[in-house]
């Protein structure tokens, strides 16, 4: 019966520890912006200098 309290308590324990977690979490403003996650993929990435390019096929053909 004891262990039944004990873990009973644990639970509960742990049960207030994550709700305080998730208040904090909205508190921060963790969950604000949930449109732009998902449309951020559908952007095109900004065009890359052919420098750049240049550069990392230089760097890629070095060896070691």
């Amino acid at each position: 019966m004891s262990v039944l309290v004990l873990l009973i308590s644990f639970s509960i324990m742990v049960a207030l520890i994550f709700l305080g977690l998730f208040i904090w979490t909205v508190r921060s403003g963790q969950y604000d912006d949930t449109d732009s996650p998902a449309v951020r993929i559908l952007f095109d990435d900004e065009p890359r200098d052919e420098k750049d390019e240049e550069k990392e096929k230089k760097e890629g053909e070095k060896p070691g």
